[in-house]
């Protein structure tokens, strides 16, 4: 597992970011605070606070540099 930091802050930002994720057959969760949600889920994300970034947990072993490359729009150094 891998985790990283994203920023959701916008509708269209989300709505491209589970776009991209769905392609993916590997398990993503989206934790804020004490809440974890299945990052492919757009009411999930949309019930999480967006103002700040966001801890992805990416369940990957074999394709991590493929998703890595695909969400770098969204990663928050």
């Amino acid at each position: 597992m891998k985790t990283i930091q994203i920023s959701l802050n916008s509708i269209d930002k989300v709505k491209s970011f589970v776009n991209e994720i769905t392609k993916f057959n590997n398990d993503f969760d989206l934790v804020s605070g004490r809440y974890v949600i299945d990052a492919k889920s757009i009411m999930g994300i949309f019930s999480l606070d967006l103002s700040k970034p966001i801890e992805l947990n990416i369940h990957s072993e074999n394709n991590i540099d493929e998703i890595l490359t695909v969400l770098a729009p969204y990663i928050v150094e």
